[in-house]
């Protein structure tokens, strides 16, 4: 038999799960198919923590989002009675001519966004952790921070089952159609049909959208936890979150908290393309040594014994930049994809975006830098 829904979303990591929840809030009979548990660890999201910081270098196009995502995290935390956003102020750090600093300056400016542009020494005496070379600057953003993902999956999905949504784990969804009427998704188990679908696969989009699969590409990701030698200074009220560009490559981290460890990765890791058949998930002595280069360089009170390391998945595009928008053929399909390493702040807005795709056929967010056009066009 076929089931009826208004709307079945496919995927339910960060973006998968909000969507759900967004769509439940609107009063939508809606299903939720995920291959794997709910929630579970075998994409973006695990980790603990994720940074959230509004002065965005990548673009300013990202601040109206942030601004948005940042009213609904604190919405989902008055839900699900549970901290899951912490702010400690953020950082970028770069040379005075490197995009990381330009651009979070740019940001800043165009949003009149509350900064302040320290310098190498003022950042070591305000933030003792830190040890930049003499030539790097930071502009300082007190409202970035950091989120308690893992949590934050369960809490958007506990919210939408509260609201009525159905979810089927441990079921993969194997092909879909669309037509004027409506879409149909055939899985492992049975067929549904609903009004609208919304893709949010993670990694595995191109699975299920064939014209992603050369535009949003899986890479391996490893993060690390290690010992500080001096705890005081690695804490949520003496450490802000960093976005760090450096001649070593450019890493990201977090203070010490909800585990045990101060948190730090490299974006693009080793630059492992893989497949997700053939992924790798233990973490070995080379990962340790890409994340010890960064640590041991500008961090080095942090530097003690390491403590844990997680395997994650990135999907990237080749401009970085996300994919929001329908299915180039099916005006009631909306995809979510290729967050290229710096999506998981924005899930909190990305589900309201989708909803509105899906129901709306339009959305009020500025979405307009994240069209699949622009891809398209560069991968004919």
């Amino acid at each position: 038999m076929t089931t009826s829904y208004d709307a079945i979303v496919i995927g339910l990591g960060s973006m998968g799960s909000a969507a759900l929840y967004h769509l439940a809030r609107r009063g939508q009979r809606v299903l939720g198919l995920e291959q794997f548990d709910v929630p579970n660890a075998l994409g973006s999201s695990v980790g603990v923590s994720r940074i959230i910081r509004l002065a965005y270098a990548e673009h300013p196009d990202y601040v109206p989002l942030l601004l948005r995502a940042y009213e609904l995290w604190r919405e989902l935390e008055a839900l699900a009675r549970e901290r899951l956003l912490v702010i400690t102020g953020g950082l970028d750090v770069g040379r005075e001519n490197e995009e990381t600093v330009k651009g979070s300056l740019r940001s800043c400016q165009v949003h009149n966004l509350a900064h302040d542009l320290l310098d190498a020494g003022t950042v070591k005496r305000r933030f003792p952790g830190y040890r930049l070379a003499p030539d790097m600057m930071a502009v300082y953003q007190p409202d970035g921070g950091f989120l308690m993902s893992e949590r934050c999956v369960v809490a958007h999905t506990v919210a939408a089952l509260d609201l009525g949504a159905e979810i089927h784990g441990r079921e993969r969804a194997t092909s879909w159609c669309a037509s004027e009427a409506g879409v149909r998704v055939t899985t492992e188990s049975g067929t549904y049909e609903a009004r609208s679908l919304v893709v949010t696969a993670g990694p595995w989009v191109g699975e299920l959208v064939a014209e992603l699969a050369p535009l949003a590409i899986p890479e391996r990701q490893v993060m690390l936890w290690a010992q500080p030698l001096r705890p005081q200074y690695f804490r949520t009220d003496s450490f802000p979150v960093f976005n760090l560009q450096a001649p070593e490559g450019r890493f990201y981290g977090l203070p010490v908290f909800g585990v045990p460890g101060f948190k730090i990765g490299k974006y693009h890791h080793r630059r492992q393309r893989v497949r997700l058949d053939a992924l790798d998930r233990d973490c070995h002595a080379e990962d340790e040594t890409v994340l010890r280069e960064g640590l041991r360089r500008y961090f080095p009170d942090a530097d003690g014994p390491t403590l844990a390391m997680k395997v994650c998945l990135f999907t990237n595009t080749s401009d970085e930049h996300f994919i929001l928008d329908h299915h180039p053929d099916h005006p009631r399909v909306a995809i979510a994809a290729g967050f290229s390493g710096h999506g998981f702040k924005f899930c909190s807005v990305v589900g309201e975006i989708m909803a509105d795709l899906v129901l709306e056929g339009t959305t009020r967010h500025p979405i307009d830098t994240f069209r699949l056009a622009r891809l398209a066009k560069a991968h004919p």
